[in-house]
């Protein structure tokens, strides 16, 4: 037996009579197509959205921004990579109509484009809300560390600046002692000369200069990232990864069909981002009320409190601080009595409300105390060793214990919360590969975000319709 055998390069072939016949009718290019060509591209911002009457043609943003989709939908970024395909890849060539832009016109619709990319991915999720795609009633929120184009090199904080300028410090030391020791006596065969000496000392002074400038800019933004401005040094996982400069990306998913609702890049930490991708999600949904189920990094009282003003019940595990004592009274032994405004201790005396205070943080709190119950009581040894035990209580306090509450009866319900919200973080970064912005800047990565976002949505859309055999392209025109 031999082996298979192609066809002969030299035999002529009938091939299709034209460009659209290389593209199915269920394709995926159609329905890239058929959701740009209905964009109002003037509306969302885009540039070239109208054309001049003199110079030079561009290219239809709309065309650009399906070559961009069909890219991050195929594992495909760079610019010059995007180039290529648009010459030799079928599919390509059907989306630009046989146009070739270069990798510079390819790359600056990305940067120029920003905001417009921005509205356009909430613009299909709006879309997909039309389609029935969303439930509307469960989300899950999370945040998830991309890798930033600026390495741990360029990043600086307080501590490393620091401890730099003690090096610095220390070597201009030695030059110093040096060029005295070099007046004073004869210099050695192959001991470097007074020149040298001096050009290098010249070098670190230059160096000191510029770590000093970096220390007073630490100072008023916290760290400095030079090749990215906007970038944080954050530690990119809590399975004891090293720290690396990232952006932290907050994605609030729908529960239906773990599609991405919107998303907004944030500052370090979770905390403090559940109110508001709570009120994206809710103008998104176009909904009143909403559950948002999210891990206890989301804890914040505040927060919670805002999300639930707004008919936002969340399910949020309670941070516990400090370590549990082995033996003794912690604060969940004291019981409140809400309707005397007081507390109850173990040993059954009521601590009553003594004053309130006003931390740094401009947090206000309430104290309770008893301090003739604390002198005479049994337990106190077990409760505290000053003279008497002082609970603070939050002035959100009550949604923390309705959230407690709510956490303890729907268990069951908080599990779905990792199946929901990583769904999407595993396709994006572990599955396309999607683990480090090629952009800079707060704005461009925001862009960046949209456009896998968005391909991640369509790819789940049109999964979905493929499995009902209807056509995505002629449900959305």
């Amino acid at each position: 037996m031999g082996y298979k055998t192609g066809v002969d390069k030299t035999q002529l072939e009938l091939l299709p009579a034209c460009l659209d016949e290389y593209v199915s009718k269920g394709h995926i290019c159609r329905v890239i197509r058929a959701f740009t060509e209905q964009l109002n591209i003037k509306e969302l911002g885009y540039r070239y959205a109208e054309c001049e009457a003199t110079g030079c043609y561009p290219y239809d943003p709309r065309m650009m921004l399906s070559l961009y989709i069909y890219g991050y939908l195929h594992r495909v970024r760079s610019s010059r990579r995007l180039r290529d395909e648009a010459n030799r890849n079928v599919e390509v060539m059907w989306l630009m109509d046989g146009l070739k832009p270069n990798d510079k016109t390819i790359s600056n619709f990305r940067k120029d484009n920003s905001e417009a990319l921005r509205k356009t991915f909430r613009v299909f999720c709006m879309m997909c809300r039309e389609l029935g795609l969303y439930g509307g009633e469960l989300v899950a929120t999370d945040g998830s560390r991309f890798q930033a184009n600026n390495s741990r090199k360029n990043n600086y904080t307080k501590t490393k600046v620091e401890r730099e300028l003690t090096r610095l410090d220390e070597n201009i030391k030695e030059y110093m002692e040096a060029l005295d020791q070099g007046d004073n006596e004869e210099q050695k065969e192959k001991e470097p000369s007074a020149e040298e000496l001096q050009n290098a000392l010249e070098k670190l002074k230059e160096r000191k200069i510029t770590y000093e400038v970096l220390k007073k800019r630490i100072e008023t933004e916290g760290q400095v990232s030079t090749v990215d401005p906007d970038a944080r040094l954050m530690v990119h996982g809590g399975d004891g990864r090293k720290s690396e400069v990232c952006y932290n990306i907050q994605t609030v998913v729908d529960s239906k069909n773990h599609m991405i609702v919107d998303f907004d890049v944030a500052g370090c930490v979770d905390k403090g981002n559940l109110y508001n991708m709570s009120q994206k999600a809710k103008e998104v949904l176009q909904v009143q009320s909403l559950i948002n189920l999210a891990d206890k990094g989301y804890y914040d009282g505040e927060d919670l409190a805002a999300c639930e003003e707004e008919g936002v019940a969340c399910l949020v595990p309670r941070v516990k601080g400090g370590i549990k004592k082995a033996t003794g009274y912690t604060y969940d032994d004291f019981i409140y009595d809400r309707e005397n405004d007081c507390y109850i201790c173990p040993n059954q005396n009521r601590l009553h409300y003594t004053h309130g205070r006003k931390k740094k943080n401009g947090r206000k709190e309430r104290a309770y105390s008893n301090t003739g119950a604390c002198i005479n009581c049994s337990q106190k040894s077990l409760c505290t060793k000053g003279k008497r035990r002082v609970i603070h209580r939050l002035p959100y306090q009550d949604v923390l214990e309705k959230v407690e509450e709510r956490m303890k009866k729907n268990k069951a319900l908080y599990r779905r919360r990792q199946e929901i919200v990583e769904h999407p973080f595993g396709t994006v970064k572990a599955i396309w590969g999607y683990k480090q912005f090629l952009c800079r800047t707060k704005t461009k990565i925001s862009a960046e975000t949209a456009l896998a976002y968005m391909a991640y949505n369509m790819r789940r859309a049109f999964n979905i319709f493929l499995k009902t055999g209807a056509n995505m392209a002629e449900a959305i025109v």
